[in-house]
């Protein structure tokens, strides 16, 4: 029987983004203990978890020393608390969790891939990358995707075998919580107030991290490409500027950059949502698009690249349109398809708001997380 859980993960943001609800719901059966990279000594009580948090350091970027001292550390930590199991997200995490896990024998070792580094690398970076995760594979007894398109993804480039890789319920690592996305006009009014944008505009909404991986400079392209056709489309980026990119942004709208606007940082996802009326996430890697899912929630359809991860993500074409990722032309063309057409686009947005309550609430997820658990056997 499992009784002792622990789940590793290498940032706050992981937990706050993705995984509060699961701890919570996990808390309620299990002992429940989260080692994750922290500085704060009461994370749990400011988030509201209860569970027992460990701080230890471990690092995105690849650093031999610090991740042997956080392997030794991890495999002491699992033989001092006796876990039946452990459950790590993000690569680094679940490379040494994983590793650690089976130093220490720990019966359950399981790993939640949510996208893959290397798949947009190339050269030794990516076999480096790529060698890490059938590492972290091997040394797991059980593996979850967060989407059925990445999932055959994992088994084409021999990460692992199939019957040991699983997608819970329809995909997404948490799904939405559709009380706080969902279409709020008084969110709508007050964003765009603040930002200047009457109702009549066409809000295209990018939200997320913003570097090259993601296609915010294919978007800034596509938009200047269009913006002389429509001339009531306004483009919206949130997200810290992880890629100092939004100077090239700006040279990308040209003239029309004065349609431009930057948000760095929001703790309040959803107001922005509510106020978008068209969402766009041009990434060339994507584990599975949970932007999307929460645009969804709140009536906003989406156009994504065409990629593992985001096609379980968009149901071409109810809920919105893809396109071949890097094309800029193509892109351009989805958008003049949809603004274009403010009747379709409006029922895009009500297909994809069914869509996300019926198969992606984070009620659903959090349920079919519980009973893999007690399916292990």
């Amino acid at each position: 029987m499992i009784k002792r859980i622990c789940i590793v993960v290498a940032s706050e943001m992981t937990v706050k983004a993705f995984l509060e609800q699961q701890i919570i719901a996990l808390s309620e059966r299990f002992d429940v203990t989260l080692v994750l990279n922290t500085q704060q000594a009461d994370f749990a009580v400011q988030n509201g978890l209860p569970v027992k948090v460990i701080p230890l350091a471990i690092e995105r970027a690849i650093n031999p020393v610090a991740d042997i001292w956080a392997l030794y550390r991890l495999a002491g930590l699992f033989r001092k608390h006796q876990f039946d199991l452990v459950h790590s997200v993000t690569p680094k995490a679940g490379l040494l969790a994983m590793l650690a896990g089976k130093i220490a024998g720990v019966r359950f070792r399981i790993h939640t891939f949510t996208g893959q580094v290397w798949a947009t690398r190339h050269g030794f970076s990516r076999f480096l990358l790529k060698s890490m995760d059938r590492l972290l594979a091997a040394s797991a007894t059980h593996l979850l995707t967060d989407s059925f398109s990445q999932r055959q993804f994992l088994i084409e480039q021999g990460i692992c075998m199939a019957e040991k890789l699983s997608v819970l319920a329809d995909g997404s690592i948490s799904g939405v919580d559709v009380n706080k996305f969902k279409p709020d006009d008084v969110a709508r009014r007050t964003i765009r107030k603040q930002l200047g944008i009457s109702d009549d505009k066409v809000l295209l909404l990018f939200l997320g991290r913003m570097n090259r991986d993601k296609g915010v400079l294919d978007l800034a392209a596509a938009f200047g490409n269009v913006a002389p056709a429509l001339g009531q489309l306004e483009l919206l980026l949130v997200g810290p500027d992880e890629g100092d990119l939004k100077s090239s942004i700006k040279r990308a709208t040209g003239e029309f950059s004065d349609r431009l606007h930057f948000i760095d940082y929001t703790d309040k996802p959803e107001s922005y949502f509510a106020a978008a009326d068209l969402f766009c996430l041009p990434s060339y890697r994507e584990g599975f698009g949970s932007v999307i899912i929460e645009a969804a929630a709140c009536a906003v359809p989406a156009i994504g690249s065409r990629i593992y991860g985001i096609s379980d993500a968009i149901k071409e074409p109810e809920t919105g349109l893809m396109f071949p990722p890097g094309d800029v032309s193509a892109l351009g063309q989805a958008l003049v398809q949809v603004v274009s057409n403010p009747e379709s686009m409006r029922v895009m947005g009500d297909n994809a708001l069914v869509r996300a309550r019926n198969d992606f609430s984070v009620k659903r997820l959090v349920q079919a997380w519980l009973d893999y658990y007690d399916g292990l056997q």
